[in-house]
């Protein structure tokens, strides 16, 4: 495999695990609804990923360290709503 090739496959890699909580952020956000979500996804999410971003911190990595920021806002946004929308559903 060529080093192109390699890059490519980690910038496209980077790119879907960045967006891949998006969809389920904005919806949570419109229907203000989070019965159905665990909070144990987007809260072990939160910390592998910003175990990842220590990880590139320290390597200096800024291709794993750009690619674990998005990841990381979403997911601490997500586990922040299933809190708050959970209390008002009474799930707390």
């Amino acid at each position: 495999m060529t080093e192109t090739t390699i890059n490519l496959v980690g910038f496209v890699a980077g790119i879907l695990t960045s967006v891949a909580s998006i969809p389920q952020l904005v919806k949570t956000m419109q229907t203000r609804h989070v019965r159905d979500i665990s909070i144990w996804q987007p809260l072990l999410l939160s910390f592998g990923v910003a175990l990842w971003l220590i990880y590139g911190i320290f390597k200096n990595d800024l291709p794993v360290i750009l690619a674990n920021i998005t990841p990381l806002l979403c997911n601490a946004i997500l586990t922040g709503m299933k809190i708050h929308y959970g209390r008002r559903d009474g799930e707390a």
